[in-house]
């Protein structure tokens, strides 16, 4: 059995506010290869790390972030006196450091995230990730040498359909959808299988077991 990638779900999700700089840090001290966070777009225009459609659950403010500015959004506390930091300030702070998953939540990112990797100089791994496969097949396009990954949810009733379409070269499953034959299935395609969030260390135990490649967990260093 190979060496599982440590995937730090938000940063370390479970140890510091969830996509922080701080939560960040955190997954890089505990050793975690590749780091999950997710992107949203401010009314101005600018690339944000927060998973929410809203800002209610993560600040102590409230709205939707795609109808408030970059600075609106930067006065909000995300959690122990953190900012919501750009896409640019992650980039700045992980390179050369460790890898980025970064996970497009809503529809019509990708030529930008696209453009503002490339326009940062970003050397260490990077895979676009999103659950809009849409997403992911544009960003394959653009650039066909860019990792990518599809994320599924419930199984489609096709998957051999859903994962041609993407055109990935990772497949995102969750970890209680997942088998070993899936597993196998996808190895077999030359499809890279990482599964998410998992954080009891029985299910660790148990999708390590199954074969997978990486193992997303908002601790990190469980794996």
């Amino acid at each position: 059995m190979g060496r599982v990638l440590r995937i730090g779900h938000r940063g370390a999700a479970g140890y510091a506010p969830e996509n922080t700089l701080a939560s960040i840090e955190k997954a890089i001290s505990l050793g975690a290869d590749l780091v999950e966070i997710d992107v949203q777009r401010t009314n101005d225009g600018h690339l944000v790390i927060i998973h929410d459609p809203k800002v209610d659950r993560t600040t102590n403010g409230a709205g939707l972030v795609a109808s408030m500015s970059l600075s609106a959004l930067r006065d909000l506390d995300a959690g122990a006196g953190q900012c919501i930091p750009t896409v640019q300030d992650v980039l700045q702070t992980t390179n050369g450091r460790v890898g980025l998953i970064l996970e497009l939540k809503v529809e019509g990112l990708a030529e930008q995230v696209g453009k503002c990797v490339d326009l940062s100089g970003f050397t260490s791994q990077i895979i676009y990730a999103s659950f809009l496969h849409d997403e992911v097949r544009a960003i394959k396009e653009a650039d066909p040498q860019t990792m990518t990954m599809a994320l599924f949810g419930r199984l489609p009733k096709d998957l051999v359909k859903a994962t041609q379409h993407a055109n990935a070269t990772h497949i995102g499953f969750n970890y209680t959808t997942v088998t070993r034959d899936k597993v196998e299935w996808c190895h077999q395609r030359g499809l890279v299988v990482f599964v998410y969030t998992v954080n009891d260390r029985q299910d660790i135990d148990h999708v390590r077991s199954l074969g997978v490649d990486g193992i997303i967990s908002d601790f990190p260093d469980r794996i």
